[in-house]
């Protein structure tokens, strides 16, 4: 692992040693955990305006989503976004499915 310094308001930190205490982890180990999910979030929330913006195919979204391409079509149903998949996008995937 590699270290990283912040500065973060005073509430912040405290709610950070509250989480740590609750939880029983060190603070390093929360602020690692807040990172990773905010880092997923981003990356779904990123796929999400791609595809919707129909720069990036299901698959390509999905990718960049860190997700598989049916767990990024349930995101998309749950959000009520139209699903666009195409026959060279079928194909895409079938040809990368073959590959394994």
């Amino acid at each position: 692992m590699q270290v990283v310094a912040a500065r973060l308001p005073k509430d912040v930190a405290r709610e950070i040693e509250r989480i740590a205490a609750e939880e029983k982890l060190d603070k390093s180990a929360v602020v690692a955990r807040a990172t990773d999910l905010f880092i997923r979030h981003w990356k779904l929330e990123r796929a999400l305006k791609l595809y919707e913006d129909g720069k990036i195919t299901t698959q390509k979204a999905a990718d960049v989503a860190a997700l598989s391409i049916w767990e990024f079509i349930e995101e998309l149903e749950r959000r009520r976004i139209p699903v666009r998949y195409s026959a060279g996008e079928f194909v895409e995937d079938f040809e990368a499915a073959q590959k394994g």
